[in-house]
């Protein structure tokens, strides 16, 4: 099957992955990746196999990355499996998942590269996804051939199709980071509750804007979570998730940022709708990012060069991983 894109799809699948970010977004020129160096292969159409199995999957593998996101070289891919009957996400860290990867424009029946997926929690023990590293030598349409099983069950192998893009407005690990005013506690008094919706915040989060970890060569790690206007139920959980992290580090600044343009009042952050219907409004360092969706973690060295990249979720040891290359 080929996948819809994540804006039309995701809200309706809330319990599954983050929602796309609305507006149209004004990425600073080093938030377009890959741009005329990525290859595309022409449109393979749906080769033989790869179109609609003629015996219903006993799983449905479906891609969280948001439309345009993947592009040429490393690329992080996540899914989940759902109920081909209820349509409900299978959360289950005993289920197995490897992905053999297709270019069907090449070669629809040898595999570019096989890799092993890593299970991890979204929200403990009721929401999990799988997550993939592989490097997309040319843009164009992909094949993905997932075996998958469970303890002691059967072996399963199910496809998917999906795009991958020649350009994508995030900004990419290796390139650098742009230079943005995030708000800071020190903005608003030390009245968190002026710049964050996290009803729990971390001091730690809000002690110096983005621009001035950059001017410092300061190692960082900046999140777009929003627990409450968040469009699924992720942000709130991935902004807890990062938390023990900051005592961890201290050489890393942490930075907290809402993905939304807010205004604070009546007692409380309110969002600036904009459009017709209403809809949130991404904020400039959103739109600075090139951000598809959210929530979404970046990890910048002291040169100021995206080091990791974690759209929705990452792993405990991703994420340590990241940030011992930058401490």
């Amino acid at each position: 099957m080929r996948l819809s894109p994540l804006v039309t799809v995701a809200c309706a699948l809330a319990l599954v992955a983050g929602c796309a970010i609305g507006g149209t977004a004004s990425p600073s020129p080093s938030a377009t990746a890959a741009s005329g160096s990525c290859p595309t292969a022409p449109d393979a159409g749906t080769p033989q196999g790869w179109g609609q199995p003629a015996t219903p999957p006993g799983v449905l593998p479906y891609l969280i990355n948001s439309a345009g996101e993947m592009t040429c070289g490393p690329n992080r891919l996540l899914f989940v499996f759902l109920d081909p009957k209820t349509n409900a996400p299978i959360a289950d860290p005993k289920r197995t998942a490897k992905i053999a990867f297709y270019d069907l424009a090449r070669d629809p029946s040898k595999p570019s590269a096989t890799v092993d997926t890593a299970f991890v929690w979204a929200i403990e023990n009721e929401r999990g996804n799988y997550i993939a590293n592989v490097d997309f030598p040319e843009a164009g349409i992909w094949g993905a051939e997932i075996t998958t099983a469970t303890a002691g069950g059967a072996q399963e192998n199910v496809r998917m199709t999906f795009q991958v893009s020649a350009t994508s407005p995030v900004v990419r690990v290796g390139q650098p980071a742009p230079a943005t005013k995030t708000p800071t506690a020190a903005d608003v008094g030390g009245d968190l509750a002026k710049i964050s919706t996290d009803t729990k915040p971390d001091p730690g989060l809000y002690k110096i804007s983005e621009d001035e970890a950059l001017a410092k060569h300061q190692p960082f790690l900046i999140a777009f979570a929003t627990p409450k206007f968040c469009q699924s139920a992720q942000c709130g959980p991935t902004l807890d998730r990062l938390k023990p992290f900051v005592a961890k580090y201290p050489t890393v600044a942490f930075i907290h940022v809402e993905p939304y343009q807010l205004e604070f009042k009546d007692g409380q952050l309110q969002p600036v709708l904009t459009g017709n219907p209403p809809n949130l409004t991404p904020a400039d360092v959103t739109n600075r990012w090139g951000l598809l969706s959210e929530p979404w973690v970046f990890v910048v060295d002291r040169g100021g060069i995206v080091r990791g990249s974690f759209a929705l979720i990452f792993s405990d040891a991703e994420l340590s991983a990241a940030l011992d290359k930058v401490r």
